[in-house]
């Protein structure tokens, strides 16, 4: 049964008279009396009692228009949700992104999204761009920013690479290696690593950096994808970070953590890219995202 007709059948039960419910829905009387008819016709039972005062839903007509009520608020409810989702003002997105995009983009753009659009239900998924992957493909991630370098290029993904940052080594201040005179890689080795999961083809600049044997294990201390957790531990100890710039900047703003200085050695990037499935379009919401992340990182750079 079309909507129009369950507002005439709402319309007459709570006017309880043609006259004023005809007015109500801006029908003529003899119309709103025909789509009441070819209302009762199509359910096949009697849905008001015609008085000659008063018009009253029979029993069969109170189950159907409490029913109509909720139809009809469902409508209106719809129709408002459509109206906002077009201005981006409401949905639902779920992300993913890795612990550096996590540490530097994140906390630049959820408070603008929860300022500008306080009615969208967001879920951030912070982790490694395989766990990140495995999500996507089963559907429960819109998309996902990270360091794309290890993921294969499969058919069914696309990869937009939003920024190549700058990393390095970074110490506390007042670490023994900033003042050892002719510093080399190799002296970081017995200060341990702390990272996040390394892709393989920077694990193995590194080993080749450090000086490592083919095949021997890098340094690793402390392996975590919370950065907060890896720049704590480097703040409180002689443990060697590595990280990107951005994930440190504040820290060697405030005189904190320094970089460390290695001659010769080329500077490692971390190329950051968002991963979306191939072919599936994304919501006003996501594109909006998307945007924005692609401006932070432009920024960041």
């Amino acid at each position: 049964m079309e909507l129009k007709r369950l507002r005439h059948v709402v319309a007459l039960a709570d006017e309880r008279n043609f006259a004023r419910a005809a007015e109500r829905v801006h029908l003529s009387q003899s119309a709103l009396s025909r789509s009441i008819q070819a209302a009762e016709a199509e359910l096949q039972v009697q849905l008001f009692d015609r008085g000659t005062t008063e018009v009253s839903p029979t029993p069969a007509g109170s189950f159907f228009i409490e029913r109509a009520r909720k139809l009809l608020f469902d409508s209106r409810c719809l129709e408002r949700d459509i109206d906002l989702y077009r201005k981006k003002q409401i949905g639902h997105l779920a992300i993913g992104v890795g612990p550096f995009p996590a540490a530097t983009l994140l906390p630049l753009l959820m408070p603008e999204l929860r300022q500008q659009y306080a009615t969208v239900s967001l879920r951030v998924e912070v982790n490694n761009w395989e766990y990140l992957a495995q999500h996507l493909r089963s559907e429960e991630l819109d998309f996902f920013v990270a360091d794309t370098r290890e993921l294969p290029p499969d058919e069914d993904l696309d990869i937009h690479l939003l920024a190549r940052q700058p990393g390095g080594f970074f110490v506390r201040t007042g670490h023994p290696l900033l003042n050892r005179p002719g510093l080399q890689a190799t002296d970081i080795v017995p200060y341990g690593l702390a990272s996040v999961r390394l892709p393989q083809a920077i694990r193995q600049a590194l080993g080749q950096l450090l000086g490592l044997e083919a095949g021997k294990p890098l340094p690793i201390a402390l392996e975590c994808d919370d950065v907060l957790t890896l720049k704590r531990t480097a703040l409180e100890s002689d443990t060697v970070l590595a990280a990107i710039y951005t994930a440190v900047s504040d820290e060697i703003r405030r005189g904190e953590m320094a970089a460390l200085v290695l001659p010769g050695v080329p500077t490692m990037y971390s190329e950051v890219g968002i991963v979306s499935l191939r072919g599936r379009s994304h919501s006003p919401v996501a594109q909006f995202v998307i945007a924005r992340l692609q401006a932070l990182a432009e920024m960041a750079g």
